[in-house]
């Protein structure tokens, strides 16, 4: 009875986090690499604009909507996983041409709206990725089932036949808007170093 209890409060902490995870510090703006990581971390979903492929709107940006993770909260990769199926349509189009933009925001999150940030304002921060989208296997797609099922767990109910498979955003380019001034380029290299916390020892 009284570990049932303590797993009780358990949940409920997790909760509690999942629903506040911004109470951790936004790194300092000027610390451009890790505003980015922490953004990649802090969002669940992306905005992601493809070249379509299809009609009326052939070689016209299509932007839409994706369930994205790198990681479990607390464990960062930096690189967005997606659960993708060729049966959605800004999949076919990465059929065609794998090049993609994607998008990310602190006004998914309670930042902006507590700081009292429009979602438009640089003090929102947010970050356009460059790149392309790839399918990952073996280790790599162990991690991505990890990291978006921990995150998005109704994905695991998803039906079966949509034939789903692990995707990456592979990163190119990184661009920030956090602060007045104007957008900042960081190259992956830098993106990839950063830590999204700092570390209390």
């Amino acid at each position: 009875f009284i570990r049932a209890i303590m797993h009780v409060k358990k949940l409920k902490l997790s909760v509690y986090i999942e629903k506040f995870p911004l109470q951790v510090q936004i790194p300092p703006h000027d610390q451009v690499a890790r505003v980015a990581r922490f953004i990649a971390h802090q969002c669940d979903w992306a905005s992601m604009a493809t070249i379509s492929s299809h009609k009326p709107v052939v070689g016209q940006p299509f932007s839409n909507v994706f369930s994205v993770s790198d990681g479990p909260h607390g464990t960062s990769s930096g690189v967005p996983y997606m659960y993708l199926t060729h049966m959605e349509v800004s999949v076919q189009d990465l059929q065609v041409n794998p090049q993609a933009s994607l998008s990310m925001s602190l006004a998914q999150t309670d930042y902006c709206k507590q700081q009292g940030f429009d979602p438009q304002s640089p003090l929102c921060a947010h970050i356009i990725l460059s790149g392309s989208v790839l399918q990952v296997n073996g280790t790599e797609a162990d991690f991505a089932k990890k990291a978006l099922f921990s995150r998005h767990p109704e994905m695991i109910d998803w039906p079966t036949d949509h034939n789903w498979f692990f995707a990456k955003f592979n990163i190119t380019q990184v661009w920030v808007l956090d602060y007045f001034g104007g957008v900042k380029v960081v190259s992956p290299d830098e993106y990839f170093q950063a830590a999204p916390h700092r570390k209390h020892h």
